[in-house]
């Protein structure tokens, strides 16, 4: 049984086992419909039991699907349904009685201290669905996505995020040094990523460049990734940070100082950040990058369940 909680405390050759597995069982699906099961079953009759305290679309979908196509089954809780959400019954013992019911548990939270909880007390894995400092399974899914398209490792690219330092870029960093790959990354003064990740980064021998100007920022990029600036629970003042990122809009023209056939990513829902010329243009690859999330978690579930090969 593997937890699977931030990118930082998973060994990298796990991390590469789960990519080859998905890239596998990605291509032996070549010609299956949606709810076909794999043809070996590997989690036959498991339940994953799946709790958002956040919105999901993509991430409640790839899950159900994953699971489904290997031939498991999920169940879907909101904590406002729950004793634990109405302050009746304490995180242990809810936890004691969701490894009762089930095999596995993904959680999409509010509090990493939660998610850290609940692997205290669970007897079953427990996978972050997104917590506020990390999103693992949607930053490994993009390096699965990254070497897809461009048919190499991506220790052998130049990767970009311009945007703002949250739980997606705190993945990112991590991937950064789990993959070596080298990492530009280009946003305000202010909102540069936290001491404690750039210190993380430099104990683990790892390098990342920071700009406060995007065009820098993207300087030779093969791929540009972002996200929205401005989130659904952002408790600062908005008005002051559009106005801090209003240079940093991904255009044409930002995307130029990238390399020619660079590939733009991001994880979605969008906003302001990229213009709809560069989010629709042809070398935009966010629907593949979305579906590609149901492959990789795949593959996060069996890493998680002791079944990956």
């Amino acid at each position: 049984m593997n937890h699977f909680i931030t990118l930082k405390d998973i060994p990298a050759m796990d991390l590469r086992k789960i990519i080859t597995d998905a890239k596998k069982r990605k291509d032996k699906r070549n010609k299956f419909n949606t709810l076909e099961i794999d043809r070996d079953k590997p989690l036959k009759g498991k339940l994953l039991i799946q709790m958002f305290e956040k919105s999901s679309l993509r991430t409640r979908l790839s899950f159900y699907l994953a699971i489904k196509q290997l031939g498991g089954g999920t169940i879907t809780l909101r904590t406002n349904e729950l004793h634990l959400g109405k302050g009746g019954e304490s995180l242990a013992d809810t936890a004691k009685i969701l490894s009762t019911y089930g095999d596995g548990f993904m959680l999409r939270t509010d509090s990493d201290k939660k998610i850290e909880e609940f692997s205290k007390y669970l007897t079953i894995p427990v996978i972050n669905g997104l917590s506020p400092s990390s999103h693992p399974t949607q930053v490994l899914s993009d390096i699965f996505t990254v070497e897809e398209i461009k048919k190499k490792p991506i220790s052998k690219l130049n990767i970009c995020w311009i945007g703002d330092s949250n739980n997606v870029l705190n993945s990112l960093i991590a991937a950064s040094v789990k993959f070596s790959f080298k990492l530009s990354i280009g946003c305000p003064k202010n909102y540069e990523p936290k001491k404690f990740v750039i210190d993380w980064v430099k104990k683990n021998k790892g390098k990342i460049n920071i700009y406060n100007d995007a065009k820098k920022a993207a300087m030779n990029a093969d791929v540009v990734f972002s996200d929205k600036v401005i989130s659904l629970n952002d408790k600062i003042n908005k008005i002051n940070k559009i106005k801090a990122f209003k240079n940093f809009q991904i255009s044409s023209k930002i995307m130029s100082f990238a390399k020619k056939d660079a590939t733009f990513l991001h994880c979605l829902p969008r906003g302001a950040e990229v213009s709809s010329e560069v989010f629709l243009g042809k070398n935009s690859k966010v629907w593949l990058q979305a579906l590609n999330r149901v492959h990789v978690q795949k593959s996060i579930l069996l890493y998680c369940f002791g079944r990956l090969r």
